[in-house]
């Protein structure tokens, strides 16, 4: 049996360098890419990812966000997260605002995966309304696809 993976970019494109994971995800779909990877932009629908998490059978899941960690603007993160611990409700999804932490915490209320979870992560510089990443942040989008690609192939 092939191994499947989820690529999905998050993010807001309406929130300046919020928009990185759909601009990631976006860029990857003009490379090929191996056999069992489906490249989604999940955008705001944070339930609609958690429910393609939880049904999809995906071995390994690469969430593509910003992620403001404390770095340099730009910076490129790999992120592995610790599962949602169970009976925690989930918390509540704002369309503005979806997180990996909040989707996860969806997919676990539904009864959880054994899905490998990856997030790759930029620290953004600008989430204020506007439609565009910041300067270093777009020029960080190359290489989080070199990440992706790379994780990947591992």
């Amino acid at each position: 049996m092939k191994k499947r993976t989820l690529v999905a970019g998050i993010g807001n494109v309406f929130l300046g360098d919020d928009g990185f994971g759909v601009e990631v995800a976006t860029r990857l779909l003009r490379h090929t890419l191996p056999d069992g990877v489906r490249v989604v932009d999940a955008g705001i629908r944070g339930r609609d990812l958690a429910y393609e998490l939880f049904e999809g059978g995906y071995d390994t899941a690469i969430l593509v966000d910003a992620a403001a960690r404390g770095g340099a603007p730009g910076t490129v993160y790999v992120i592995e997260p610790e599962p949602p611990r169970t009976g925690n409700a989930p918390a509540p999804v704002d369309a503005h605002a979806i997180n990996p932490e909040a989707t996860l915490a969806i997919v676990q209320a539904l009864g959880g995966v054994s899905t490998r979870i990856l997030i790759v992560g930029c620290e953004p510089a600008n989430v204020d309304e506007g439609i565009g990443l910041s300067v270093p942040v777009a020029a960080a989008v190359d290489q989080a696809v070199g990440v992706v690609r790379e994780l990947l192939c591992a």
